[in-house]
């Protein structure tokens, strides 16, 4: 049974700012932002959720099924995916698009300013879940609005467990979808940013979104993460790093770490740090599909960083 992975691919077109934004921004002034920052490193890369979810599981080992809406642009993913055995049966050309593109601008302290133009993202809803597919766990990662509300829906009515993951994507989203997300999702998982989007928009308080899930877990960047289940807080420590190079993909690869624990009934302790680990190697590398490991390099160091013998 494949684990499916519901989002964008995308090209990203990666800027480095070798400063912070904060040092080139008037907060008196933001009413009327005019302003250009100087990037002398840029780079293109293959990305996208629902591609860089998948890229991390494949590594792991694990079957899963990346479904996406691509543009008439992407031979160069498609070549790509085929390189690294990626199964592309569920992405689908859409005629007259670009594959969705996103424009990254990080600075110095790790903040991001992005742009993302969603092309063939926006006929996402195209693609439908079925019970052919033959899925036993999924995720509804950042993708197509009208795609989000329907997966989801689709994966309820299958009895599927699903992560919801609304990522860059929640402000689309009205109280009322949300809360109806949270209803059906048996988990959800959210930056420490977005977890206070969601209760602002929900009027929900953390606890409380917990309470309506299996688990809700909340990343915290450095500072690690928060696993909220059975009435609990698990603290998830972050993996050590040899030097933060890049963070553009962390979190797509900690989803990855989240779906495989949960595929092989994993505790939330040893779930919660592989998912540490695999964003640990991933802030290593540029670009969101540049880092490679085996499984035995994964397990050697889960031991070093955690102290404990990773048993799968």
């Amino acid at each position: 049974m494949s684990v499916l992975i519901t989002g964008s691919i995308a090209y990203d077109t990666i800027m480095v700012f070798p400063d912070s934004f904060k040092n080139h921004i008037i907060p008196e002034k933001v009413h009327i932002l005019n302003v250009c920052f100087l990037v002398p490193e840029m780079r293109k890369e293959f990305g996208g959720c629902a591609g860089n979810i998948a890229y991390n599981l494949n590594m792991l080992g694990e079957t899963s099924l990346p479904m996406a809406t691509v543009g008439e642009d992407f031979k160069p993913y498609k070549k790509w995916l085929k390189k690294c055995g990626m199964n592309r049966g569920c992405i689908v050309e859409v005629k007259d698009t670009f594959t969705a593109q996103a424009y990254l601008t990080t600075d110095m302290d790790d903040n991001q300013i992005i742009a993302f133009h969603p092309g063939a993202m926006n006929h996402a809803h195209q693609n439908k879940i079925t019970e052919s597919l033959g899925i036993s766990l999924a995720i509804i990662a950042p993708d197509g609005k009208q795609a989000m509300i329907e997966h989801a829906e689709q994966l309820h009515d299958l009895g599927t467990p699903f992560f919801f993951d609304p990522g860059q994507g929640l402000p689309m989203f009205n109280a009322k979808e949300l809360n109806r997300f949270i209803e059906i999702a048996n988990f959800a998982v959210v930056n420490d940013y977005e977890s206070e989007m969601l209760s602002k928009t929900t009027g929900l308080s953390v606890e409380q979104i917990a309470a309506k899930v299996d688990a809700l877990i909340v990343t915290r960047g450095a500072k690690g993460s928060e696993i909220y289940t059975d009435g609990r807080k698990i603290d998830i420590p972050a993996a050590p790093i040899s030097k933060a190079v890049d963070p553009t993909g962390c979190g797509d690869a900690f989803r990855a770490g989240l779906l495989y624990g949960v595929k092989h009934q994993l505790d939330w302790e040893t779930s919660g740090r592989m998912a540490a680990l695999l964003g640990a190697i991933k802030i290593e590398q540029h670009g969101t599909q540049n880092h490679h490991f085996t499984l035995a390099e994964f397990k050697t160091r889960y031991a070093n960083s955690f102290g404990s013998e990773l048993r799968l």
